[in-house]
C-alpha cells in the first residue's frame, strides 16, 4: 500500500488512467482518433490518460464505447469514484477520537439489507458486548494515541449494533475458532462475550458460523472484512481502512466469504465450540 491516503488516491487515479490508455491501445486508436470519436479535444485525452484530470462517469462511458469495451465501464467508474476513499489511514479517520467514526457507519448499516462479516482476529463489532468493546477500543485508542472519547465510542458502537434487532436485515457472520480464545479484556469479559454469542445465535436474522481449528483449509485465513449487500466491501488493516467498490473486487470478497462459509460449522456444533471456549476460561 502507498504510504499515505493522498499517495494512495493518486495511485488509484493513475491505475484508472493507465487502464484507459490500455483500452485505447487495445482498440488500435491513436489519441487523436479517440478524441475524434468522442468529440473531445486531444488535450482532454492526454489529461485523462496521465491522471491530470479525473474522468467523470460520462467520460468513462464515452471512452469505453469508443474503444468497443463497454463491459469495462462499470469497474472503471467504481474505481474512479473510490480513488479518494479506497485507502484511509485510521489516524485520519480517528483524529478527533473514535466516536464519530462509529457513528459514521449508521447510514450504511441502516440501508444494508444483507451483512456478510468474516473475522479472523476479534469478535465482530455487531456482536460485541459493552465490556468487550471497551477493552478492544481501549487498546486501539492507546495504540493509535487518539483523543480519549472511549466511553462515547463504545456507546456509539453498541447503538449502531442495535440494527441486528431492528428492521429488515440479514446477518451472516463467520469467525475463526481462535477468536473465541483471544482474551480481550480478561476471563470475565470473555465469558460474558462468549455467553452473548450463544444468546444472539437465537435471533432469526443472525447466522453465526465458527470455522474450527480442525477445518480442512481450502481457504487460507485473511484479514477481517465485511461486505454490505453486493455493493461494497470494507477491509480492516493495522494502519488503514480499505473500501472496495469495484464490482470485480467485491465479487472476490463474496467468493471468499462463500469459501469460508463452507469451512464453518453452525447451530449445535458452533455452540459446542463456543461452550468449550467458555469452559477453558475456568
Amino acid at each position: 500500500m502507498p504510504d499515505s491516503p493522498s499517495s494512495s488516491a493518486q495511485a488509484a487515479r493513475k491505475a484508472v488512467a493507465d487502464r484507459l490508455r490500455e483500452l485505447r491501445r487495445d482498440a488500435g486508436l491513436s489519441g487523436q482518433a479517440l478524441a475524434n470519436a468522442t468529440g473531445w479535444y486531444k488535450s482532454k485525452v492526454s489529461r485523462l490518460e496521465n491522471a491530470v484530470t479525473p474522468p467523470s462517469d460520462g467520460d468513462v462511458r464515452a471512452w469505453c464505447s469508443a474503444c468497443g469495451a463497454e463491459g469495462e465501464a462499470a469497474d472503471l467508474i467504481a474505481a474512479s469514484r473510490s480513488a479518494e476513499s479506497m485507502y484511509i489511514e485510521w489516524r485520519r479517520l480517528q483524529h478527533t477520537g473514535m466516536r464519530r467514526l462509529q457513528e459514521s457507519y449508521i447510514p450504511l448499516f441502516e440501508r444494508t439489507k444483507t451483512f456478510r462479516v468474516y473475522c479472523s482476529n476479534v469478535v465482530p463489532g455487531l456482536l460485541q458486548t459493552d465490556e468487550y468493546a471497551t477493552a478492544l477500543l481501549g487498546s486501539i485508542r492507546a495504540f493509535r494515541n487518539t483523543p480519549n472519547d472511549l466511553s462515547e465510542a463504545v456507546e456509539a458502537r453498541l447503538k449502531r449494533s442495535n440494527v441486528i434487532r431492528q428492521g429488515n436485515h440479514r446477518f451472516a457472520l463467520l469467525v475463526e475458532e481462535a477468536v473465541l480464545y483471544h482474551r480481550v479484556g480478561g476471563p470475565a469479559t470473555m465469558a460474558g462475550q462468549l455467553g452473548y454469542l450463544l444468546s444472539v445465535m437465537a435471533l432469526p436474522a443472525v447466522s453465526l458460523g465458527v470455522i474450527p481449528f480442525t477445518a480442512d483449509r481450502r481457504m487460507w485465513m485473511i484479514e477481517t472484512f465485511s461486505v454490505y449487500d453486493d455493493a461494497q466491501a470494507q477491509v480492516e488493516l493495522l494502519t488503514a481502512q480499505v473500501n472496495v467498490t469495484s464490482p470485480s473486487e467485491v465479487h472476490d470478497y463474496l467468493k471468499a466469504f462463500r469459501e469460508f462459509s463452507k469451512l464453518a460449522v453452525y447451530g449445535a456444533e458452533a455452540r459446542a465450540l463456543i461452550t468449550r471456549a467458555i469452559d477453558s476460561l475456568e
